[in-house]
């Protein structure tokens, strides 16, 4: 194992690092003391800081999850498909990539990749729900649909489903009703972005294969220097850096390079973290997760910081370097982001804009009216605009210069592609693209999963953003049970809503539907990259 470590590199940050100390804000934070981030917050904060001694109160999960895995891999039950959104997915896909083990993640509504998650081999497969609630609709259609998939192949639905949800929510309740093969509860004190060492974060990865207990006992070894009143303690330090680098308010995380200490997939955790922890009341620090050969990691604009799990710094802007076990990071950046939210006066455990575009999508699967027409179509792509965007437009080429046209210094572009994930992989390439057209970060979300991380930062944070809607059509659409909407229609009303709400707010928004998929991809990387 290998305690967290953070050096900083082009900048000083002691005297914030001092105040801190002098403040006790660390070990207050270890004490769960819930009026370090002011009165407003006070109520919140005071049930959302159970994640501080996780690697203490998670310990008796693990037997009860070796042997839930024991028995199902004895009736040959060795496919384990994760149903759950934002942080009850993206911490156990970093769990499981960084262990090597096999974990099917479903969290999207995109009928391609539930029609996906559906067509592997039922009779190995084990389906975990994982909801606080269960009352989130990407997962309790999932979970409708999974049942149904069993029960008509012949096989005992319930004996094929975990839940992991919150102790008297109405999930609990229904799982016992249903007679599911086994209910995890979960500490209702902890927030989802912050649940990767409670039973969000352990059950689908334990019993995928990973060592938890590992995971556990990489936290332990960190806690106690992160949750030191000292100058040595490196949370404060990631936390300066983040939060307290003037003008600074967009932070470039990588981890797949030389210094992750083999850690796969790390910044869409530290990406979700960071954005609905700060990004609100029109401030936050904007994550942006990149690859290696990222524009952004070299680039001097005056606005960034890179927060790095590497070796060295690739630009001369303020950088912080993290190294450690995952369990460790997992702590490290947890802790730095509560610091965070101090130094930025607002309250890192609530996400107060999530909500908007949940409602939208609400509203407009009750009232399935009919498409906005497209303002024109070129090829495989309908063309849709915010009020004013489109004036005068009339291509696909200078409806994105259009919208690139809406960037100012300070401004990021938000990619936001609504489709499957493996099979339009090749459109994550638009993102360094776009980059280094602009000379301006970028981010990219898989839609709706980006509406639960990176989602909130994009309606309460800094409002500098410009951003590019994707979405395709649903040739092979995937029913759900005993509902008067499919996955095609959910997901179309998740991203017209998430589009509303921020036309709403004054961002400027451009929808791209692809009225052939295949092609279609193959027309934006030809604009686009």
């Amino acid at each position: 194992m290998s305690a967290p470590k953070v050096k900083t590199q082009n900048g000083d940050w002691s005297e914030v690092v001092d105040k801190l100390v002098a403040e006790k804000i660390a070990s207050r934070i270890a004490a769960k003391d819930a009026t370090i981030w002011g009165p407003d917050a006070e109520s919140e904060a005071s049930i959302r800081l159970g994640w501080v001694d996780l690697h203490e109160t998670s310990r008796p999960l693990l037997a009860e999850i070796e042997a839930l895995q024991a028995d199902l891999r004895s009736e040959g039950l060795d496919r384990i498909v994760l149903s759950g959104m934002g942080g009850s997915s993206l911490a156990p896909e970093v769990i499981t990539r960084t262990a090597g083990v096999e974990l099917v993640v479903l969290d999207s509504t995109d009928p391609s990749v539930v029609g996906r998650a559906l067509a592997g081999d039922l009779s190995k497969t084990v389906i975990v729900v994982s909801s606080k609630s269960g009352g989130t609709v990407e997962t309790d259609s999932h979970r409708r649909t999974f049942a149904k998939a069993f029960t008509d192949a012949g096989i005992d639905a319930a004996s094929r489903i975990v839940v992991v949800t919150d102790p008297g929510s109405p999930f609990e309740k229904l799982s016992a009703d249903e007679g599911y093969r086994k209910t995890f509860l979960a500490d209702p004190n902890i927030g989802g972005r912050y649940s990767a060492l409670t039973a969000f974060g352990l059950v689908p990865s334990g019993l995928a294969g990973a060592d938890i207990a590992e995971l556990l006992d990489q936290a332990a070894e960190a806690a106690p220097e992160l949750q030191a009143d000292s100058p040595d303690n490196p949370a404060l330090w990631l936390g300066a850096v983040l939060a307290a680098s003037a003008g600074r308010d967009k932070a470039i995380i990588t981890a797949d390079g030389p210094g992750s200490n083999g850690i796969v997939g790390f910044p869409d955790w530290a990406e979700q973290l960071i954005a609905e922890s700060t990004g609100k009341n029109g401030t936050g620090v904007l994550p942006v997760a990149v690859e290696v050969t990222a524009p952004e990691l070299t680039s001097e604009a005056a606005d960034l910081t890179n927060a790095l799990l590497a070796e060295k710094a690739t630009s001369g802007v303020p950088t912080a370097l993290t190294s450690g076990s995952l369990g460790g990071q997992f702590l490290l950046w947890e802790v730095a982001t509560a610091v965070a939210g101090y130094l930025l006066g607002i309250n890192p455990f609530d996400q107060p804009d999530v909500e908007s575009a949940k409602k939208a999508a609400r509203g407009l699967l009750d009232a399935q009216p009919e498409p906005e027409p497209a303002a024109f179509t070129e090829g495989a792509v309908e063309v849709r605009g915010s009020e004013g965007l489109l004036d005068g437009v009339d291509s696909l080429q200078g409806a994105v210069d259009a919208l690139l046209g809406k960037l100012d210094e300070k401004g990021y572009v938000a990619v936001m592609a609504y489709l499957d994930s493996e099979r339009d992989a090749d459109l994550v390439a638009v993102r360094p693209g776009l980059a280094t057209k602009t000379g301006r970060p970028v981010t990219f979300g898989w839609g709706p999963r980006f509406l639960h991380s990176t989602g909130q930062y994009h309606k309460g944070g800094h409002p500098e953003g410009v951003f590019l809607q994707i979405t395709g059509a649903h040739p092979q659409d995937v029913e759900i049970p005993d509902r008067p909407f499919t996955f095609g229609t959910l997901i179309s009303a998740q991203a017209a809503g998430d589009a509303g709400v921020l036309a709403e707010r004054g961002r400027p928004v451009l929808r791209l539907h692809l009225t052939d998929v295949a092609n279609g991809v193959q027309q934006l990387l030809s604009v686009l990259r």
